[in-house]
This record gives structure tokens, C-alpha cells and sequence, in this order.
């Protein structure tokens, strides 16, 4: 016999799933005799929470859904975190779990990992969440999920089987040999042509981009180029332009050069970003605003008439849209270069010393090792780069100070990463305190043969909430925090790990830690971050 749950994984295999995130539970066990032997690989975490980080990274890496095995009520709980995180930064996320048997389920007759309703706990973190009544309902429940992930903003998708169905036969039903996939949708052309008139007469367009944009990375550039504007690119959108492009620009819209950038603009085109307060406004002043004529597109229609209604709004898909842009509008001087120029100028003025030397520290790491993934905490050294990071490639810099900002996220999210993609370095940005969250997942990377690299900051407590409550006059309470010996316990999970005691140690290091097979953790402190100066100088 083939039960709903064996049959499950052959679903999945047809639409393309190598691997599954989950840890075993008395209720999904049936799931993992259809995945034995099968072509999907199984990555077990310490924590469901480390199980959706490590699809968020997978997702990030790969740009395919990260997919997870969870089980009934506490599986649900501990994974809710790591869907909001999803759900904010817009990554695809399949989390397939169980729950109590029909007759059982929301009884309130204290089953085992009983909860009232999953439905209405994961109902703000997804796009939709279901429960698979029959054997019968399951494939278009995943044609529903994959449909969301191909032609719309993806977002995590929850599918719940109860246990009696997931034990149910289901020999009976066929696998798809090549389930229907859908694209994007390309624009209405009478809006694009209208866009394309705006731009055209435009005397200074600027360019915003999001993490929505980072598969139209080519055409962005092309854009921009014909059109000679700057393109200004949030955390997410980082890389669209690379390092040292003359029309790039990478400092934060939350600061006063970008801001009047944008605002001297008479045109401003927005692709793929949901203009985003921590992207926008992060310092919550409510400064940010686009005086100029606006033209958007957005794969969401409610995401694009939100914070800034534009003149000219587009549903479609970035690489789409821009390409069919690039053929309408006419090429012209508009000295692009010289305006992101002089946003570049005034980085000094704008961000804080501390910060410029720990972009130093991020540089580093991009030079040193090319091509690396860097997958951050909400860390002192990630909200440098938020600030003004340079990012090598599109996607290839990601974190979890964005949006929901959530702690923990780093380690996890990154191992992920590595598992999607083996071949690239990955480096892991974490303090001391957001590592405690997920710190058993050091054995989650030895386990999966996950060679990550962690750059841990190591100042003793939540060192940025601390600087936060001593610039608002409130007493530094909960802060300061006892740290484990790290190196020992790195060791102890078969991590080499290592002090930084110098700036100048970080880049051989990195070197020793992309040869070797196993993870490193490199712990430094503020000394580091302080000698990283003598760089910039």
C-alpha cells in the first residue's frame, strides 16, 4: 500500500524538491517512509525554528522553495517564528505538517499536541495555510502552494494532514509527471507604455530596487544605463548594481544623501520593493518621501498602492517589466553618474565611524572570498551593512534585521545556504547574544557536512539594544549577559574555532577556513572592529 504520506514525497519529487528540513515526531513518521529511499534529501535541525531558517537560507541561495516536515502543536509553535521572518522578506516556504485525526483535531480533549486551531496560529505568516481532508485534496493543495511561489509574491504556504489521512491508501491517485507550472505576469502594456513615456521626459529618474527586483538584475542594469539614472537598492536588493558601478548606489535610503537623491528626482521608478520602513525609514524620523512622479511595479497589487501610491502602477513581474521598459525608452544624458556620485561623497558624513570600520570588516570578506553568501543576525556588523554594504552579486547578502527582525536567524539561515548551494562560500555574521538562540544548530552543520564559516562577535550582551536604551536615557538593564567559552564549545561540536586578536588575521583566516571541510567560527571582539579602521585610512 501507498499511504497519503508516502505519496506526498512522490508529489514533491515531481515538482522538483531535493531536500526537506524537519526533525521525526510520533506524528510524521508515515511522512519519512516515502522519504527513505527517495531522491530528497532530509537535513535535521536542533529546533523547528532552525528548520525554517535553514529553508529561509535554502530559499534565499537557491530561489526554490525551502520545504520542512513539522509536527502537531509544539512543531507548529516553534516554526512560527521563522515563517513571519519569511513571510516579511517575501521567501518561499513550503512547511508541511501534521495534525490530531479528524474526530481528534480541536476537540479540546487534550490529545497529544493537540492545539485548537494550527489554521489560525500560522494565519498571519502565510499566504494560505489548508488542511488536506483526503487523499484526494492533497496534489492540488501543493498546485495551490507552487502556484503562489511561481506567479505571485512568494510567502510560506502551511499544509496540515491529519493523521488518519496521511495514513490513508492513495494508490489510487497519480503523480503528475510534470505538474503545471505558472509564470509571472508580464505588465499591462498600456501601463508600461505609460511608464515609459514618464521616463522618457524625465530630466532626473532615479531608480528604487528591492529584493523583489534580484532576478532582474540584467535588465535593471541595462535600464538604468540607457536611461542614466541611479539605482538605489535596499538591503535585499543589494547587488543588482555591482561594486564600484558608477550609476550604484548603496547607502541606505533611511539617510539624509540617498533621501535627497530620491527627492530631487522628478521621476522615481520603484521595482520590487515594498518600501519598507526599515529600508526607508529606519530611524522611524518619517523624513522619506517621493515628491517626484512615481512608477511602480510590484508582483502585489495591495503591496503596490501601499505607503506611496504611484502614478503609474504596474503588476508584473521585475525581470519582465524592465525588459519590455528597455525597448520602449530612449536612451539620454541625464548625469546619472555624477548624481550617485555624490551620495557616494557624502557616506562619511552619513554614517557613523564605528560603522565605516565594520564595512571595512564585510569588504573583507567579500574580497577575500569571491563569490561568498553572507547570511547575518540582526548584529552590530549587518546593520553596517544595511547601511551601505556593497554586495558582490544579487542575493548573495541577506539577514534578519529587515522587516520582522528576528534573533537566532544567522546560523540557521545559513546552513541552509550552504546545503543549496555547496560550491560558494558562506559566511555566517552573529553576535554572541542572537548565537545563544539557535547555538545547538553548530551540530545541525557538522551533521549536514555544511562547511559554514561564523564571524562571531563576541562584546558580552545585546550590544546594539544596549547602545539603543543608553541614547534614550534608559538604564542598561537585561543587556549584559554571561557568554559560554565559545571556542570550547565550537570545539566540542567538531568545529575548528579560533580567536581573532587583529584586524589583519581576519583575511588568512577566511582563507584557512574556504579550505578546510569542516565549519570554523572565528570569535573577535570590538578590538577588531576598531583596528578594521586602519583600512579605511
Amino acid at each position: 500500500m501507498i499511504s497519503t504520506g508516502m505519496y506526498l514525497t512522490k508529489l514533491l519529487t515531481s515538482y522538483g524538491v531535493d531536500t526537506v528540513f524537519g526533525i521525526p515526531g510520533v506524528h510524521t513518521v508515515e511522512l519519512y517512509r516515502g522519504l527513505a529511499g527517495s531522491e530528497i534529501r532530509h537535513v535535521t535541525p536542533r529546533h523547528e525554528q532552525g528548520a525554517g531558517f535553514m529553508a529561509d537560507g535554502y530559499a534565499r541561495a537557491t530561489g526554490k522553495p525551502g520545504v520542512c516536515f513539522i509536527i502537531t502543536g509544539p512543531g507548529m509553535t516553534n516554526i512560527v517564528t521563522a515563517m513571519g521572518q519569511a513571510y516579511g522578506d517575501s521567501i518561499p516556504m513550503l512547511v508541511i505538517s501534521t495534525v490530531n485525526a479528524h474526530g481528534r483535531m480541536g476537540s479540546g480533549e487534550g490529545w497529544l499536541h493537540e492545539l485548537p486551531n494550527q489554521q489560525a496560529l500560522v494565519s498571519g505568516v502565510s499566504a494560505f495555510s489548508c488542511t488536506v481532508n483526503r487523499p484526494e485534496d492533497l496534489a492540488p493543495a501543493l498546485a495551490r502552494a507552487f502556484a503562489i511561489f511561481d506567479s505571485a509574491r512568494p510567502r510560506p504556504v502551511h499544509i496540515e494532514l491529519p493523521i488518519n489521512v496521511m495514513l490513508a491508501p492513495a494508490d489510487h491517485l497519480a503523480v503528475p509527471e510534470k505538474p503545471v507550472r505558472l509564470a509571472r505576469p508580464a505588465g499591462d502594456a498600456n501601463a508600461l507604455n505609460a511608464a515609459a513615456a514618464l521616463l522618457n521626459r524625465a530630466k532626473a529618474p532615479v531608480i528604487l530596487v528591492g529584493g523583489g527586483a534580484i532576478g532582474a538584475a540584467a535588465q535593471i542594469r541595462a535600464l538604468s544605463e540607457k536611461l542614466d539614472a541611479p539605482v538605489v537598492m535596499t538591503t535585499n536588493g543589494r547587488g543588482i548594481l555591482p561594486p564600484g558601478h558608477t550609476l550604484a548606489v548603496n547607502l541606505s535610503a533611511s539617510l539624509p544623501a540617498t533621501r535627497a537623491l530620491i527627492e530631487s528626482a522628478d521621476v522615481v521608478f520603484g521595482i520590487g520593493t515594498e518600501l519598507g520602513p526599515t529600508d526607508y525609514d529606519f530611524y522611524e524620523d518619517g523624513f522619506f518621501s517621493i515628491p517626484g512622479t512615481f512608477v511602480r511595479v510590484d508582483i502585489d497589487p495591495a503591496q503596490l498602492m501601499r505607503t506611496r501610491a504611484p502614478e503609474v502602477g504596474i503588476v508584473g513581474d521585475a525581470a519582465a517589466c524592465a525588459a519590455t521598459l528597455l525597448d520602449l525608452v530612449s536612451a539620454g544624458s541625464r548625469e546619472g553618474a555624477a548624481r550617485a556620485a555624490e551620495v557616494e561623497t557624502l557616506v562619511h558624513r552619513d554614517v557613523p565611524a564605528a560603522m565605516l570600520d565594520d564595512l571595512i570588516i564585510l569588504e573583507t570578506v567579500r574580497d577575500t572570498l569571491p563569490d561568498v553568501l553572507i547570511a547575518g543576525d540582526s548584529t552590530q556588523l549587518v546593520y553596517a551593512g544595511n547601511t551601505a554594504y556593497e554586495a558582490a552579486s544579487p542575493g548573495s547578502y541577506f539577514n534578519s534585521a529587515t522587516g520582522y527582525g528576528t534573533l537566532g536567524y544567522g546560523l540557521p539561515a545559513g546552513i541552509g545556504a550552504k546545503i543549496g548551494q555547496p560550491e560558494r562560500p558562506v559566511v555566517v555574521l552573529a553576535g554572541d547574544g542572537g548565537l545563544q538562540f539557535s547555538l545547538a544548530e553548530l551540530a545541525s552543520a557538522m551533521e549536514a557536512k555544511a562547511p559554514v564559516i561564523l564571524m562571531l562577535h563576541d562584546n558580552g550582551g545585546y550590544g546594539e539594544i544596549k547602545s539603543y536604551m543608553v541614547a534614550k536615557n534608559i538604564p542598561p538593564l537585561g543587556v549584559d549577559l554571561h557568554t559560554p567559552d565559545f571556542i570550547a564549545i565550537g570545539r566540542a561540536y567538531g568545529w575548528h574555532a579560533e580567536r581573532l586578536d587583529s584586524f589583519e588575521a581576519l583575511k588568512p583566516a577566511l582563507e584557512a577556513a574556504q579550505a578546510r571541510s569542516i565549519p570554523t567560527m572565528l570569535v573577535f571582539g570590538d578590538a577588531v572592529r576598531a583596528q578594521a579602521a586602519s583600512g579605511r585610512r
